[in-house]
């Protein structure tokens, strides 16, 4: 069965992204074979795909394109639990003394500190196609990743043939894997179109081995574009939406349009079932083919400013001092990070970057990405009113360093925004772990599913000021909130524990 992902969405994409806590992104991954050589990024075929369908239209598209789709088998180290394992751990000794028969060596027996593992059999985890004649092949990070070894299996061909990883993206989930072994016969290699001539309506194939059946075949059509997934935590990845048949196993397949063209690499559904429901994902070839030089060089690079982010809302930016509602509230800033350093401060709105307007947090953050480390970017904020011009150098995304940096959630109750407020006092101070000079309101309840929690306000939090104007005490916070009206925003500068953050709440009834 395949680790391709059923994905679950939700209805509305959320706008806080998280663009990045940490520098420096390492892969462990073999080096290349020597007698590879650097790789082009393939031709595409770019012009509007026109012409009539016929009754063999799909037949000459399967047939042509079959032979270069793979089957890939993995082999993955999991955990061996025993009864053993319960019986001779420490809360079993600490009531009951040693289990019969003590402990055993590593000579053969078993020993309570040894690291007790077994492979799982080789089995068809997913599908991949070959790019070029020396026999490289695109596909899903999901379906290579963490695997001790990986065959590919060609089609006609009942013999398996190993290969390995030369690089691995998670953000787009793709991986670039090199043959150690391969047929002695020229290989077919896929054909490329432009991912953005496509629009929702176009005819699309699927080939991939769902559920192990290799060299599958479905037809339908691309459903929407630019759909926003998370790959990973706090990160989107826009994707081509189809209605296209796609299963576990056909991760890493490719998505191919009349022309027999591949224009995107299927990743992921969304079910309530573990199967097809009629809402597949395809990474779009265009992000992928971009990626080929550094996936071949095993790393690869992109931008960071280290900032968490939130679009401007529709309503209430003029308190912002902005004259339209465009740009990305600055929330959260990371300390010693490119924008920290820069000088930017919570509750800043970027309205420009590089010279050119900042959109919303999709603009900035796929800007930011794309952005060579070190780069210097001049990122234009509005702050309290004022335009400022910051001198930002990019640094490094470090993607797993990223994932570590977890917000906790929030708890309990009050009128309007759903928090519960009180005076900041010292020992309170010293308890949070805020600065010693700060002046606030402690947050010390926020209702569970109130507007505020959905803002990101947290129990432990101190609001410094309300719409731009400080706060003093309890009383001085809720008599500013309790003025601005229902279904409006509030702009709440907090301390938490030794970082500022600016949050919008919007005011229930």
């Amino acid at each position: 069965m395949s680790r391709s992902r059923t994905t679950f969405v939700s209805a509305v994409a959320v706008a806080a992204l998280v663009a990045g806590m940490a520098v420096g992104s390492h892969y462990d991954l073999t080096p290349p074979l020597a007698a590879q050589q650097d790789i082009d990024r393939p031709a595409s075929n770019s012009p509007a795909i026109g012409g009539n369908l016929t009754a063999t239209t799909f037949r000459d598209i399967a047939e042509a394109q079959t032979p270069v789709v793979v089957t890939i088998w993995t082999e993955r180290y999991r955990p061996q639990v025993r009864m053993n394992e319960f019986f001779g751990g420490e809360e079993f000794r600490r009531f009951f003394g040693r289990p019969p028969g003590g402990d055993r060596d590593r000579s053969g027996e078993r020993n309570e500190n040894e690291d007790e593992r077994e492979r799982t059999p080789l089995a068809a985890t997913g599908t991949g196609f070959v790019i070029d004649d020396t026999g490289l092949i695109l596909t899903n990070n999901h379906v290579v990743e963490d695997a001790t070894r990986i065959q590919i299996q060609y089609h006609g061909d009942d013999e398996r043939y190993e290969a390995r990883v030369l690089g691995r993206d998670r953000l787009t989930d793709c991986a670039l894997l090199e043959p150690v072994e391969r047929p002695d016969r020229k290989l077919p290699a896929a054909r490329f179109g432009d991912s953005s001539r496509m629009a929702p309506g176009d005819w699309v194939m699927a080939i991939g081995a769902p559920f192990g059946l290799s060299h599958t075949v479905t037809v339908g059509v691309i459903s929407a574009l630019a759909r926003p997934l998370r790959p990973v935590p706090g990160r989107t990845n826009e994707m081509l939406q189809t209605d296209a048949a796609i299963n576990p196993g056909n991760s890493g397949g490719p998505l191919l349009n009349i022309r027999g063209e591949v224009i995107g690499m299927n990743t992921s559904i969304i079910s309530d079932r573990a199967a097809n429901s009629g809402i597949g994902f395809a990474v779009p070839i265009n992000t992928v083919l971009d990626l080929l030089d550094e996936l071949r060089g095993g790393k690869v690079t992109r931008g960071v400013i280290g900032v968490q982010i939130g679009d401007v809302p529709r309503e209430d930016y003029q308190v912002l001092g902005l004259d339209a509602p465009r740009g990305v509230i600055v929330s959260t800033i990371a300390p010693n990070g490119p924008a920290d350093e820069a000088g930017m401060e919570p509750g800043d709105v970027i309205v420009a970057y590089g010279g050119e307007p900042v959109e919303d947090s999709a603009d900035l953050q796929s800007r930011v990405v794309g952005t060579r480390p070190g780069t210097g970017v001049a990122v234009g904020v509005v702050r309290n009113g004022e335009p400022v011009t910051l001198d930002v150098t990019i640094g490094e995304l470090d993607l797993e360093a990223e994932g570590r940096a977890v917000i906790p959630a929030a708890d309990e109750s009050s009128e309007g925004f759903g928090i519960t407020l009180r005076d900041l006092t010292p020992q309170m101070t010293r308890r949070l772990g805020v600065p010693n000079d700060t002046v606030g309101a402690v947050v010390v309840g926020v209702a569970s599913g109130s507007t505020a929690e959905a803002g990101g306000l947290r129990a432990g939090d101190v609001i410094l000021s309300v719409n731009r104007a400080d706060v003093a005490s309890a009383a001085e916070a809720g008599t500013a909130l309790d003025a601005i009206e229902t279904g409006r925003t509030a702009f709440l500068l907090v301390q938490r524990r030794d970082t500022r953050v600016f949050l919008q709440v919007e005011k229930d009834g």
